[in-house]
């Protein structure tokens, strides 16, 4: 057997059916699972040190390589992009899958991004952290699982022309994330405006706001060390406090405001809904990739266009998958067993393609004061 064929057969994309998005226009939704929670380094540096989380029965832990650091809040705007895209065609009645295929400039223009050279290649190198990034998570586990393990990622390619022009780009989700897009329960609109938004902290901070305090007049209060811990900042409390001062000073968080409360010694954020420019997500998707979504989604956007598998994009014949730019992550999306620990798997080969959305800056020394997050 060729060791062209042995790759065919070990992807995914051969054993699934492509969601080819032929328009980026959809109303941008977020996973609700992703808002609270610390799934990504807020920080432009790249970051090697692990996030573990827990409260309760939950828990979350994050790896990342030190070739490539881990997915950075940045790189996970090509995340909200793949599930409003999957959103939106479950509501025109397309049947979609975990397997995407698209043009970058599709992707680049809905979060904001341009679509020069540099860019294409910062949203490779987003892509590449995105699969090489590790997490194993207790939430939504089955009856008799505890645990998943998977990557943001499970592989992905691009396709150029002979002169070396990008022209198509294709990945494959994991199941975790992609059945929790598909349970509209699990997935909320957010405001356009979130892509604007520069700061790690605040882009957290607006994605914890939509998930807690959404339309409640009262909106939501959080104590400042309890946001801490769920943020996973590397920064000490008292810097990442005056990160949250500042930015309440600022406050620049779209259809939100940031006021900080004290209760003797507590410092406490309070965040409260203005009008916004988000709609509501009030319908379930009927199921895994089927097409029995009726109606029009409510999100209030026009249709996106998107189509499936009858029409395919001329740069991939129907009967042929290129050659992998990333070997398959075999062990990318698995569950692990009550009582069985350990480290998490290798992500496999990962090809030295850019440097990230937000390009990664070597380490630096942490300052007294300030230090971002």
């Amino acid at each position: 057997m060729t060791s062209r064929r042995r790759k065919l057969l070990a992807s995914e994309r051969s054993r699934l059916d492509p969601f080819v998005v032929a328009s980026g226009d959809a109303s941008p939704r977020d996973q609700r699972d992703l808002m609270e929670r610390p799934f990504f380094s807020l920080a432009k540096a790249k970051r090697i040190v692990p996030i573990l989380y827990e409260a309760g029965d939950v828990r979350v832990e994050v790896f990342a390589v030190p070739e490539h650091g881990m997915a950075t809040i940045w790189d996970a705007d090509i995340l909200i992009w793949a599930a409003s895209q999957i959103v939106e065609a479950e509501n025109a009645g397309v049947r979609t899958s975990r397997f995407l295929r698209f043009t970058p400039y599709q992707l680049l223009s809905a979060i904001g991004r341009k679509t020069g050279s540099r860019d294409y290649k910062l949203l490779k190198g987003a892509l590449t952290r995105l699969q090489a990034t590790v997490i194993r998570t207790t939430i939504r586990n089955s009856e008799n699982w505890r645990r998943h393990q998977f990557s943001w990622i499970n592989e992905w390619e691009e396709c150029a022309t002979r002169d070396g022009r990008i022209e198509g780009m294709e990945f494959v989700l994991p199941d975790w994330f992609y059945r929790g897009v598909i349970d509209r329960t699990l997935v909320l609109t957010i405001d356009p405006a979130y892509f604007g938004l520069s700061g790690g902290i605040e882009r957290w901070l607006y994605r914890v706001a939509r998930k807690h305090a959404g339309r409640q007049a009262a909106g939501w209060c959080f104590e400042v060390p309890h946001l801490h811990q769920k943020s996973g900042s590397q920064a000490r409390i008292s810097d990442f406090a005056l990160d949250i001062r500042r930015i309440a000073a600022r406050q620049p968080l779209p259809g939100y405001r940031l006021d900080i409360e004290r209760e003797g010694r507590r410092e406490l954020l309070r965040i409260r809904p203005l009008k916004l420019s988000t709609d509501s997500v009030d319908r379930n998707v009927d199921g895994l990739g089927t097409s029995g979504a009726s109606g029009v989604g409510t999100s209030g956007a026009a249709l996106s266009g998107l189509q499936a598998q009858n029409t395919q994009l001329t740069l991939w014949p129907e009967t042929l998958i290129p050659g992998l730019n990333l070997d398959s992550n075999l062990e990318s999306n698995f569950d692990v067993a009550p009582g069985k620990r350990g480290k998490p798997p290798s992500p496999g080969e990962v090809s030295r393609n850019g440097a990230g959305f937000r390009e990664p800056e070597p380490p630096q020394p942490a300052r007294k004061r300030g230090v971002r997050s």
